[in-house]
């Protein structure tokens, strides 16, 4: 506790934020500096960096929604050796000490996450033990952001609102930013944070890449800027049925992911091409995604909001193919990716989870119950020191 109130007490706070999102590329982590909490934060990057999972390792996330309880145990403190070795080598090559760092923040990784739309209980599992991590580093983690607002009656993501809030609103006119990860999501931000609302859309990658895993037997992870897609031909028929999918008929607050928009979604695609090429199935896949992103603006953005610009972010914004949907469906709408606003695109996620710990050890509620759908504002995370 002496050392929380030194960081209560400190103007500003070096924090390392840890990621790795629903494509389970590896681990994100991004080394800032923050001043303030609440509407006085300010962020200041130092570095940025992502380490990939090995394939092997990579093959075994991808199949956690599937694996036996002893597999989960296995792997909760394998991924915490990786993500603590993530912030140790950045730190050395930053030549940071850590006992230079004030604190870490670790979203860790995605091993189950149940909506409330798929059943009766809402339930989430993170995993990457955040134990492992403080006593690797010898640096107090913030971990498992996501329970206490399911607890609350929210959907645990998105999660990105509060953020979003703090570091992206203005006055004037709203702003939307668009997050094009394994699934996409959406943040509608103004100066009035009970105007921010924010929502899963659907896929974004997550399907793309299951594809291309597919296509090449494990030899590619994603369609390097679209290019394979770009060669493909859209079956509009199929495009039409697939954007019948039931999710994208629910309202927010909404959350989605592998478990509905992953293997078992595209390989029956495959399986039961008809006369297409399996780059057709990919290049449709890659217009379902930015569909799908169209439909949300249209039937839950525009009603309530008229941003006039898009800030992308994310690794979708390097699928050109994507990108050009998206511009077309969007032709009154600048996109706008983060990097002209002075953050990186691929880094936002891991800023995100540095943020949300330095709220934490504040004790500022830092989840967004307009987003989420929790019944009230509570503070997310747990400690390990």
């Amino acid at each position: 506790m002496r050392r929380l109130r030194g960081l209560w007490e400190k103007k500003e706070r070096v924090v390392l934020g840890l990621n790795s999102g629903t494509s389970a590329d590896g681990v994100d982590a991004a080394l800032v500096r923050i001043s303030g909490q609440g509407l006085s934060t300010r962020v200041e990057m130092i570095g940025f960096r992502s380490f990939p999972y090995s394939d092997r390792l990579r093959e075994t996330v991808l199949g956690l929604p599937k694996a036996t309880a002893a597999d989960i145990c296995r792997m909760n403190f394998v991924l915490g050796e990786r993500f603590a070795e993530a912030a140790c080598a950045l730190l050395k090559e930053l030549r940071f000490d850590p006992e230079q760092v004030d604190l870490i923040g670790s979203h860790g990784q995605t091993a189950c996450h149940i909506p409330r739309s798929q059943g009766e209980v809402a339930s989430t599992l993170q995993i990457g033990e955040a134990d492992v991590i403080a006593e690797r580093t010898g640096v107090p983690v913030i971990s498992d952001f996501r329970t206490r607002d399911i607890a609350v009656g929210g959907e645990g993501a998105p999660l990105s609102a509060y953020v979003d809030y703090l570091l992206f609103r203005r006055e004037g006119p709203p702003r939307a930013l668009l997050n094009l990860g394994g699934i996409a999501n959406v943040t509608v931000v103004t100066d009035a944070p009970e105007d921010v609302f924010a929502f899963d859309t659907g896929p974004a990658n997550m399907p793309i890449d299951e594809a291309v895993r597919i296509m090449t037997q494990g030899k590619e992870h994603y369609d390097r800027e679209g290019r394979v897609a770009a060669k493909g031909r859209i079956d509009e028929n199929l495009l039409h049925r697939l954007l019948e999918h039931p999710f994208l008929k629910l309202a927010p607050p909404k959350t989605t992911g592998r478990e509905t928009f992953g293997v078992d979604f595209v390989l029956p695609l495959l399986e039961k091409k008809g006369n297409n090429r399996a780059i057709d199935i990919l290049a449709t896949l890659t217009a379902f995604s930015a569909h799908c992103i169209r439909r949300g603006f249209e039937e839950f953005v525009f009603p309530r909001a008229q941003p006039p610009e898009i800030l992308i972010s994310g690794g979708g914004v390097h699928n050109l193919t994507l990108l050009t949907h998206l511009r077309r469906l969007f032709p009154r709408i600048a996109l706008v990716p983060l990097e002209e606003i002075g953050m990186d695109p691929d880094a936002k996620e891991a800023v995100l989870f540095a943020v949300l710990a330095n709220e934490t050890v504040h004790g500022t509620p830092n989840n967004m119950p307009g987003a989420t759908g929790a019944r009230w504002p509570v503070v997310l995370g747990k400690m390990s020191q």
